[in-house]
């Protein structure tokens, strides 16, 4: 499991953006892949795991810490 912070999360829409630690790789994530369905906020502390989509990596599994 990958940890980082959330740089942006859209509410309305269900989607945003996670940095990395230690890379500060942007990775996108969808709210059908947060545990629990909770939302997620700014700076908020996440794990995860990536996943190749369509269009780059997405976080899977993310759960807030």
């Amino acid at each position: 499991m990958k940890t980082g912070k959330v740089k942006f999360f859209n509410q309305e829409k269900g989607y945003g953006f996670i940095v990395t630690d230690g890379t500060n790789a942007e990775v996108f994530v969808h709210i059908s892949e947060v545990r629990g369905g909770q939302p997620l906020n700014q700076n908020d502390s996440v794990s995860f795991e990536e996943k190749m989509g369509k269009k780059g990596l997405n976080a899977v599994n993310v759960s807030k810490i």
